[in-house]
């Protein structure tokens, strides 16, 4: 009777870690998928020159440095323009920087047809919201600097 009692406690358990293994997944791909719709948002205003709407998935810390839509922007167009209008983007691999953290990567082309590889960070707000924190950009492997 001991061993069946222990065979089953085992099977319980070995059942709540998979359970729990699942839990995991599903809250990990549940926050990549909500942190690419933040940037897809941030996008897809850029295209319909919306700056507010763009400026809204920003950060707070970002929002600290540039207090405006206006001054937001204008850092855009000086640092990031292949961000603003790309003829095209997709998704690449995300990773977790930490518990509240994601690193989401960006294929995209700009209107001149250069491609471009785009490394954002993501942070969960308090009131679970992610915002980005930052973006990485260059050139991608292949296209003259």
């Amino acid at each position: 009777m001991r061993a069946v009692i222990s065979l089953l406690f085992v099977i319980l358990i070995g059942v709540a870690a998979r359970a729990d293994d699942a839990s995991r997944d599903t809250a990990r791909d549940t926050a990549r998928t909500a942190a690419r719709a933040t940037i897809e948002r941030q996008i897809e205003a850029f295209r319909r020159n919306d700056a507010a709407g763009a400026y809204a998935e920003a950060a707070p810390q970002i929002r600290n440095l540039f207090p405006s839509a206006d001054s937001f922007i204008v850092m855009v167009e000086k640092g990031y323009a292949p961000v603003l209008r790309p003829r095209s983007y997709r998704f690449e691999t995300a990773e977790e920087a930490g518990e509240d953290e994601i690193a989401q990567g960006v294929s995209l082309q700009d209107e001149a047809g250069i491609d471009w590889v785009a490394l954002y960070t993501l942070q969960r707000q308090v009131d679970g919201a992610w915002r980005i924190t930052g973006c990485h950009l260059k050139k991608a492997p292949g296209e003259k600097i």
